[in-house]
């Protein structure tokens, strides 16, 4: 069996390297399975440090389409091109691809007409909004897959609601605790932490990478004002990309507590999030991440791609609204936050599940 594992950014690598892993320990069984992993991104794109591939224990990726636009639309033709290409040049007998980006969905596209099988990981996730780009893409990557791997019993309700054959609607589990159970031993503490004599577990984490935020003046600057009032003394670090830091630089408050830091490597990265005394974020991986390290976690959005997280996780959803977040900040300066619990299969064995379905179909 051959399969193409498509990732159309970043933080898709983290969830693919799981599937990489389990894919080269049943070729060592025995097993007749080969990968084929390929980037629609540029072979130098920033976001991908040289330490990314080395810290999940994987090869760098086998073909870059090298496909790039701030055009959704454009971006989507260019990926389908690309890929069509690749496809004709490199035969396949599935596509795996990942989360709900334009990428997802122009490379399942691109397999369905070419009659090859579709593999969605972290399928049947859903907003309810589709005036957000992302959840186009991910109602057209779910109709059009024969392999629906889900994360929790909610994506699956989302997907049996939809009309999808439970045939081919596998609950698997959360495939991003696989790289966090992987490499919990290996995480690195950064040393710029002693040298700004920080303690573990005596800073607040921050990440912010919606655009669609960032845009929002006005509302940032609340945001950021509320965080760094009510922490008080404790340091908020914040490692994001040099288009948040410009947009906070320009916002024109005086943020004395807030630490404006390069993006970390994915080690690194860990170790801050399970020393955090609490992470703020707009990521849903990050969320996730914080359920598993039992962190408190406040998001800045109004949904969770896992409900899980804070139903019976460790976060909090407070939207963009500097009320919400004050009132979450009092509970966890008073110490009255919820104590959560690992969701059901967060058990690191998730790639396996998939690797085993795909050989068995």
């Amino acid at each position: 069996m051959n399969i193409t594992i498509v990732s159309g950014a970043r933080p898709n690598f983290m969830k693919i390297a799981p599937i990489v892993h389990a894919i080269d320990a049943a070729k060592e069984m025995g097993k007749d399975i080969s990968y084929r992993l390929v980037y629609t991104g540029k072979n130098r794109d920033s976001s991908l440090e040289p330490s990314l591939f080395t810290d999940l224990q994987m090869a760098m990726p086998d073909v870059y389409l090298n496909v790039e636009s701030c055009n959704n639309t454009q971006l989507a033709a260019g990926i389908m091109l690309a890929f069509d290409k690749e496809l004709a040049e490199h035969p396949t007998n599935v596509v795996l691809v990942v989360d709900d980006l334009t990428a997802t969905m122009s490379c399942a596209i691109v397999a369905k007409k070419s009659g090859v099988k579709v593999a969605h990981l972290v399928a049947g996730t859903r907003s309810f909004d589709m005036n957000m780009p992302k959840e186009v893409n991910r109602i057209i990557t779910d109709g059009l897959s024969d392999f629906l791997f889900t994360a929790g019993a909610m994506a699956n309700r989302n997907l049996d609601q939809s009309g999808r054959e439970n045939d081919n609607v596998f609950y698997v589990g959360n495939i991003l605790i696989d790289s966090i159970r992987r490499n919990r031993k290996r995480l690195i503490k950064p040393t710029w932490l002693s040298s700004m004599a920080i303690e573990d577990g005596q800073y607040i984490l921050l990440t912010i990478n919606r655009r669609k935020l960032l845009n929002q003046t006005d509302v940032i600057k609340q945001l950021l004002t509320v965080l760094c009032e009510k922490a008080a003394a404790t340091p908020i670090i914040a490692p994001v990309h040099e288009y948040v830091s410009d947009t906070v630089n320009k916002l024109d408050i005086k943020l004395k507590n807030l630490h404006l830091l390069p993006v970390q490597p994915y080690l690194t990265f860990g170790y801050l999030m399970n020393h955090a005394k609490a992470i703020v974020t707009d990521s849903g991986n990050v969320s996730e991440e914080a359920t598993f390290f039992g962190i408190p976690c406040i998001t800045l959005n109004n949904y969770a791609e896992h409900p899980e997280t804070w139903k019976i996780g460790t976060n909090e959803l407070v939207g963009e609204d500097p009320e919400k977040l004050t009132k979450v900040m009092d509970k966890l300066n008073n110490k009255q936050w919820k104590k959560g619990s690992i969701p059901e299969r967060w058990d690191g064995h998730t790639a396996e599940r998939i690797v085993q379905i795909l050989l068995n179909e």
